[in-house]
């Protein structure tokens, strides 16, 4: 990240109970946002968008950037889609996707690359986006986060950071520092310098503990394997 401007602290991959496994409440996920150290957050659930509509101001009103997103479960993978008014439709190709959240004004991220049981979009397989997670609060030994910085550093894409919160009490653990050109900046100087690749991810990893429970109660949902890489 090069540049003078201001720095922001922005969270950009929280679920809320509008996913299907998630339970936290758009309440908790801003009273959670607000004791963390962050800036704000990207309410990005599964294929849905109505949620993060009714996050935006909430989040404003609490002092924070509020930004709506999806995570998108395109034919090839999982896809965010920050900073985009109307959800892109599911099961298209990646491209097409990424295509689609461009035109309607947001930035595509892929998120937890390489973790095929999370629905990972492979790298062999990715097509230009705009940025990669290199830094995924919920990676339970830190291996598929080191694949993704190593691939996005080598491929010189702009790395994102998320907490993939599943739960109020995990927003804020990962995040991505953006570096904006002004004072107050608003979700749209935000969503900018994301497009722009002023980016670079931190944070820190999720507990054992909430990361096997997290694991335990996405699999119950999904009927599908856990894996703890």
């Amino acid at each position: 990240m090069s540049g003078s401007g201001q720095k922001v602290a922005i969270d950009c991959h929280v679920h809320t109970a509008a996913s299907y496994d998630s339970q936290a409440t758009i309440e908790s996920v801003v009273r959670a946002a607000v004791k963390a150290p962050i800036d704000g957050f990207v309410v990005t659930d599964h294929d849905r968008i109505s949620a993060a509509h009714r996050a935006v101001p909430r989040a404003e009103a609490a002092g924070l950037i509020g930004i709506p997103g999806v995570e998108v479960s395109t034919a090839d993978g999982h896809l965010l889609a920050i900073g985009v008014e109307r959800r892109p439709a599911p099961g298209r190709s990646l491209a097409a996707t990424i295509e689609n959240i461009r035109d309607d004004g947001g930035v595509a991220v892929i998120p937890h690359p390489f973790q095929r049981t999370r629905h990972g979009v492979h790298p062999t397989g990715t097509e230009d986006c705009d940025g990669v997670e290199v830094f995924n609060a919920h990676s339970f030994t830190g291996l598929r986060n080191r694949q993704a910085k190593r691939f996005a550093t080598t491929s010189e894409y702009p790395q994102f950071g998320g907490s993939d919160a599943h739960r109020a009490s995990v927003v804020g653990r990962g995040f991505t520092h953006v570096e904006v050109d002004v004072r107050d900046p608003t979700a749209r100087d935000v969503v900018a310098a994301m497009r722009a690749g002023r980016t670079r991810p931190g944070g820190r990893p999720t507990p054992s503990w909430r990361y096997l429970g997290k694991l335990a109660e996405s699999a119950r949902f999904r009927g599908g394997d856990i894996s703890t890489r």
